[in-house]
């Protein structure tokens, strides 16, 4: 069907009409002049009269044609479905000391690695919300799930070790998501439109703080429908020289059992090549799964007015000029 973006412009249509109404108000009346040999120009002065007229016919035509396309006539097709995303990210990063921890590739810190993947995670997703989590001795929301994953990436970017706490409170980190999702809007007041959303946590240590205990916290977010992905980070317990050093803090069995719980799993990242890959995982096991919009295509139709303006401009031009020689 026919649709007009910009039905307003319409307005602009009698613009020239009124100028002209305008000028002639201001021109001075008085008596006319006497020509006494008048009468020898008028046959060319007809002649002149007419160009003039239908110079002002074709002026008056282009000057429709150029408001009609101001308006932006469009074609609208039929309504099409429109597959979207309803999914919806919370990144949980800890940011606890141990993160500073230099035991990944090439001498980076635990942190770094997780900011590097976990930002071409965040860049990857196409139609998600994401929503960012820093905690340490306690949470805070950086950011809430939002589309802008500009912003969301650029706030890991800038996350520190250390500005959330020393210590480690894996439950009060799912404790602040789930009130977080309760009080977003359109939300149930049971929290159950949290079922569309997917948790992922990445940790280093053992949770050693926090009002919550994290298989607590979890029974929560299974009650809400909280899926929890958990992510130990860290290279392996004595991978260091003479079998020392690694992540020997890591509490794999409390993650294991958080994502059990929740419905969702658990992986191991002790390196940025794994780390990827669990993400990739992450991406199998959430397929994106959102409703559909219904879209209508749409075709523009003012390049047809413009072009007849400016094919009827040429013979405008031609008589103007003859009328006026």
């Amino acid at each position: 069907m026919i649709h007009v973006a910009w039905p307003w412009m319409a307005a602009l249509a009698p613009l020239p009409w009124i100028h002209r109404r305008v000028r002639a108000d201001a021109q001075p009346g008085g008596a006319a002049i006497f020509l006494p040999f008048a009468t020898t120009f008028e046959s060319g002065r007809a002649r002149v009269g007419g160009a003039r007229r239908i110079t002002r016919v074709l002026f008056s035509a282009i000057w429709i044609l150029l408001v009609l396309a101001a308006m932006r006539p469009q074609w609208l097709g039929e309504p099409l479905p429109s597959p979207t995303t309803g999914r919806r990210i919370l990144l949980a990063v800890d940011l606890s000391g141990s993160m500073a921890t230099q035991d990944m590739a090439n001498d980076a810190s635990r942190l770094q690695v997780v900011q590097q993947v976990a930002g071409r995670f965040i860049d990857s997703r196409r139609g998600d919300q994401v929503g960012l989590i820093l905690f340490g001795t306690r949470p805070y929301l950086q950011a809430p799930v939002t589309a802008d994953l500009k912003t969301v990436h650029r706030f890991l970017d800038e996350a520190m070790v250390g500005m959330a706490g020393p210590q480690t409170a894996i439950g009060d980190a799912i404790g602040l998501a789930i009130k977080r999702l309760r009080a977003q809007p359109g939300q149930p007041a049971s929290g159950r439109g949290a079922k569309h959303t997917v948790l992922i946590l990445l940790t280093d240590g053992q949770s050693n703080t926090g009002a919550l205990g994290p298989i607590q916290a979890a029974h929560f977010a299974k009650q809400v429908g909280l899926k929890i992905y958990t992510i130990g980070v860290g290279a392996p317990a004595g991978s260091g020289p003479f079998g020392l050093g690694g992540n020997n803090d890591l509490d794999e069995h409390a993650l294991r059992q958080i994502a059990k719980i929740t419905g969702g799993q658990y992986f191991r990242a002790t390196d940025a090549h794994t780390l990827r890959a669990v993400y990739r995982r992450i991406d199998q096991l959430e397929p994106v799964a959102g409703r559909a919009q219904w879209l209508r295509p749409t075709d523009e139709w003012f390049l047809y007015p413009l072009a007849l303006a400016l094919l009827l401009s040429v013979p405008a031009a031609a008589l103007g000029a003859r009328s006026w020689l």
